[in-house]
């Protein structure tokens, strides 16, 4: 197995817009719900200006089928909550970052970053988990790039 690559960020505070989806497959819901609004207010129209993020909210349980995604962009003080979209502070924090290409690749590439940590000199730490979304939002789901972030503290 190839060595994971593996870079220590602190992302600081951001303002953020969350849209919601829950079901079988979330993602999808979410996506949908934060293009439908982020699209017409031209958020979305300078790739990386605004950065996106997601994570499991709840993570999916056994026995079911559902569980949540949420998804963050990043908005100005101009932007307030409308309709299903929360606006919301997020405090930032420390991450053991990596990279993975392709829906089939999350799983095991979360799986090695865990596996990272466990031996690294860093601890698992309690702020949000996250996947941060490289690609444009419309991107095919084999060519999607994600960045996963691993709570730490040193």
């Amino acid at each position: 197995m190839d060595t994971l690559e593996v870079r220590i960020v602190k992302l600081e505070p951001m303002r953020v817009a969350s849209v919601y989806g829950f079901g079988a497959s979330p993602e999808g819901e979410a996506i949908g719900k934060l293009a439908a609004w982020a699209g017409p207010k031209g958020l979305l129209d300078v790739p990386g200006q605004h950065r996106i993020f997601g994570f499991n909210a709840p993570n999916p349980s056994a026995g079911s089928p559902n569980y949540g995604y949420e998804m963050w962009i990043t908005v100005g003080p101009e932007v307030e909550p409308d309709g299903e979209v929360r606006v919301q502070e997020f405090p930032g924090g420390l991450y053991a970052v990596t990279q993975c290409k392709g829906v089939e690749t999350i799983t095991a590439t979360w799986k090695r970053l865990i596996a990272w940590l466990t031996e690294s000199k860093y601890k698992h730490a309690d702020h949000q988990w996250l996947e941060e979304q490289l690609t444009p939002l419309d991107t095919a789901l084999d060519e999607l790039t994600l960045d996963l972030y691993a709570p730490i503290a040193e």
